[in-house]
Formats: structure tokens, C-alpha cells, sequence
């Protein structure tokens, strides 16, 4: 039987966490960023963790994990 072939889209947007929790990038950080306060880009920079309820659906995406 073949390899289980990961989703390379989701490969590049998720990071596994050292306790196995999902972690991925804030959106709305990548153009217009001139109407955007200093303090909104600042928090934007942060990564944050995938909620519960999508956990499910991006580790289907990445079988290797």
C-alpha cells in the first residue's frame, strides 16, 4: 500500500506544539497595512492555537502527525 500523502497547503500553515496542540498564524496581516494601527499589526504578529472544533479537520489534512 502507498504512503498517506499529507496536504501540503496545510502542511505549510500548521505547527504541531511540543503538547500536541495545533498552532497556526493570524489572518490579516499581509496587505493594507497602512489603515491598520501600530497595535493591531503588533498583535497580529502573534501566533495563536486552531480552536477545538477544527483540531479534528487539520489532523485528517496531515496523517503523519
Amino acid at each position: 500500500m502507498p504512503k498517506m500523502k499529507s496536504n501540503r497547503s496545510a502542511a505549510k500553515r500548521f505547527k504541531k506544539t511540543g503538547t500536541g496542540k495545533v498552532k497556526r498564524r493570524k489572518a490579516f496581516k499581509s496587505h493594507i497595512l497602512t489603515k491598520k494601527s501600530t497595535k493591531r499589526k503588533r498583535h497580529l504578529r502573534k501566533s495563536t492555537l486552531v480552536s477545538g472544533a477544527d483540531v479534528v479537520r487539520i489532523k485528517r489534512l496531515l496523517p503523519g502527525w
